[in-house]
């Protein structure tokens, strides 16, 4: 190595270490302790408990053992040993869930090496991105304190960047927190700025799901006897639940064109269709409607992207698409240190025409019926999972502070690292007007 490139690397190092040394001390000292399991039934009582998918019960009792919910309603049966927490003017709410995140998977973004988004080549359909999943992300309690209680972390980079998994957001490992493996196939629909490009990736991306097709056939005729040995392949491999339809295609898309393509695509490969993005899609609600395909809205928050289109554009995206009948859910920008927005997209959705009562569904229920988990989380029903989260009121109000978040019937610590320097600057601010008094 010469002096030129030893020089290159110390200085790299040094700008990591500048950079990485302080995140891990301020990650540490804002590091949670995972939530024990429930020991013991727990009844929450007094509230309004919003189930979301049914009625709004005033003074209401939700009780809840081994992580599952038992029992709603006004005069619930509590067993013996039951924990009765009385929550008299406060909210219920089944815990938020962002559709579309990078949480555990991204940390700095000025630190390559605290990254795990992108793999090698276009095509990756085997990437399983809970493996890589960090339990340790100070981001993780953060959004947790907002209401969040489960994250549908995805990979990306590529034309098939793998696989997504809807992860609960309290426990000490990978294993412990996946809620849902294969969540959804991310594929990145290629911009049609440039036509050349855009046909040759397309090219790429069919050539891909015929070599699966392929692959799929010659493993079934092998195991039927039918064939002779045909060699494992793990990529082509995760391609068959995709074919089966157990796990749908994402489609990352925003423009028309990009829309309606993926769609003909979808129908001619038979598989099932979500489109993420969706920027455009209030254009081709009919298409959208008619193949039953829903939309996860990203950045409701954000301007418009071209010149003629109003202010309002990206605020009023699910209001048009509810008017439309297309099934939808809001997401947010994946941006892991900004996941905590979550409630204020939603919000803004509701502030431009949506419901106020959809807003709240578009980040509870219909992600979690989207995206195939609905049986354990996204609204409060007898035998669905206690990931719930109380409230001083509804969570798409900006002013609503999430008291308490329960993930599995875990009471989850509620001390993350935006509430740590809270509590020190207001200490600061408070020894500063001692001083002044004293003066």
């Amino acid at each position: 190595m010469n002096g030129n490139a030893m020089m290159y690397q110390m200085i790299k190092f040094l700008v990591y270490f500048l950079i990485l040394y302080p995140a891990i001390c301020i990650s540490d000292a804002a590091a949670q302790i995972p939530a024990p399991a429930q020991s013991q039934p727990i009844a929450l009582t007094g509230g309004t408990i919003h189930t979301v998918s049914g009625d709004v019960i005033e003074n209401g009792t939700i009780l809840f053992e081994d992580g599952m919910i038992t029992a709603i309603g006004i005069n619930v049966e509590l067993p013996e040993n039951t924990r009765v927490d009385d929550i008299s003017g406060k909210h219920v709410y089944p815990a938020l869930i962002d559709a579309f995140s990078r949480i555990g998977i991204f940390e700095i973004g000025m630190v390559p090496m605290t990254e795990d988004i992108n793999e090698q080549g276009p095509v990756n359909p085997n990437v399983k991105v809970e493996r890589a999943f960090n339990p340790e992300s100070r981001h993780i309690g953060i959004a947790r304190s907002a209401g969040i209680g489960v994250v549908v972390t995805s990979p990306g980079g590529g034309l098939i960047s793998g696989q997504s998994a809807a992860m609960l957001l309290d426990g000490w490992n990978w294993e412990e927190m996946t809620l849902k493996s294969g969540a959804g196939m991310i594929v990145n629909w290629p911009s049609a700025a440039n036509e050349e490009r855009y046909t040759e990736t397309l090219r790429e991306l069919r050539t891909a799901f015929a070599d699966a097709r392929a692959y799929k056939i010659a493993r079934q005729a092998m195991n039927e006897g039918r064939a002779a040995r045909h060699d494992l392949d793990t990529r082509w491999e995760a391609m068959i639940p995709v074919f089966e339809r157990d796990i749908p295609v994402v489609v990352n898309a925003n423009e028309v064109r990009q829309i309606q393509d993926a769609i003909v695509w979808a129908q001619e490969e038979d598989v099932r269709l979500i489109i993420l993005g969706g920027r455009d899609a209030h254009f081709v609600t009919d298409h959208l409607k008619a193949y039953e395909i829903p939309v996860i809205v990203t950045e409701v928050l954000a301007s418009p992207s071209r010149a003629w289109e109003g202010y309002d554009t990206r605020y009023s995206l699910p209001a048009k698409l509810r008017r439309a009948g297309v099934t939808f859910a809001i997401s947010g920008e994946p941006d892991a240190a900004n996941a905590n927005r979550l409630p204020y997209e939603a919000g803004a959705a509701a502030a431009f025409g949506l419901p106020v009562d959809e807003a709240v569904k578009a980040i509870t229920l219909y992600p979690a019926e989207i995206l195939g988990i609905r049986d354990r989380v996204g609204a409060l029903e007898p035998g669905m999972d206690a990931t719930l989260i109380i409230t001083d009121g509804n969570p798409v109000e900006y002013a609503t502070q999430v008291e308490q978040v329960y993930i599995r019937g875990r009471k989850s610590d509620m001390n993350d690292m935006h509430r740590q320097l809270y509590e020190k600057y207001y200490q600061k601010v408070e020894e500063w007007q001692k001083i002044r008094q004293h003066q």
